[in-house]
């Protein structure tokens, strides 16, 4: 059950009678966040945003991304947790045998209850092989969310005949994510081919003077193609909540 669900759930109920006044209080002084010490959960997001708290695990430990998890699905909210470590991965798994782990992703999802599938598709175009985790985060990110995805991945520029051999999935995209590295030009071909947005990820992927994904991120916010957002470099999850807000409306 959805946090908007419980809290209409249990207005019903007091307006039934079955619960006092007291008891609705005790239960809504965790709905805007729940203080568990090292983190605060914002609870009230998914009602605020449609989102639920992402949980960002890198340079957190274990034992409290395991505290996030079980406050967020106490409170019948979806988990999604990312740049997941390959150790502590293993150890929340241990704890939590319903986490759905991705190691390409470095994701950990656990689905507490249902979300409604959005009608639109999300085509995740990704230029090279070296790109996926951060286009898989992407994916991971979208389908917990309750989109359908479709991807193209290695259809860079260097060959672009292979792109051009997938112009069924972009044209029947309603939003197209474009994860490129080294010189980032894919995203700029691909919004020239479509009338869907194209969000652009730059990646961290390419050689010295690429400097770590600077040059990509340039070269999309340089893009001459309209229609083309850009987000930070490597944040995949970052244009898959984009994404979803668009497939939604």
């Amino acid at each position: 059950m959805s946090a908007e669900d419980r809290l209409r759930h249990l207005l019903n109920r007091l307006e039934a009678g079955e619960v006092t006044t007291d008891q609705v209080m005790h239960e809504l002084r965790h709905l805007p966040a729940m203080n568990l010490g090292h983190s605060v959960v914002d609870t009230h997001r998914p009602m605020r945003c449609g989102v639920a708290e992402i949980i960002y695990c890198q340079s957190k430990t274990a034992e409290q991304v395991a505290d996030i998890i079980e406050a967020m699905s106490a409170a019948g909210q979806n988990v999604l947790g990312t740049r997941v470590p390959p150790e502590m991965a293993a150890a929340l798994v241990e704890r939590f045998p319903a986490l759905e782990h991705s190691p390409m992703a470095r994701t950990v999802h656990l689905r507490v209850h249902g979300v409604p599938e959005k009608t639109g598709t999300v085509a995740v175009i990704c230029a090279g092989t070296s790109d996926l985790p951060v286009a898989e985060e992407a994916m991971v990110t979208l389908r917990a969310l309750g989109n359908r995805v479709e991807t193209a991945c290695d259809v860079g520029v260097a060959g672009i005949h292979r792109l051009l051999e997938r112009r069924d999935l972009l044209a029947r995209a309603r939003v197209i994510i474009v994860v490129a590295g080294m010189e980032g030009a894919l995203a700029s071909v691909v919004g020239g081919l479509v009338s869907a947005p194209v969000i652009a990820v730059p990646t961290s992927i390419g050689y010295g003077a690429s400097f770590g994904g600077l040059a990509a991120l340039l070269a999309m916010l340089n893009s001459c193609a309209a229609g083309v957002a850009v987000v930070n470099i490597d944040n995949g999850v970052g244009a898959a909540v984009l994404a979803n807000a668009i497939n939604a409306l």
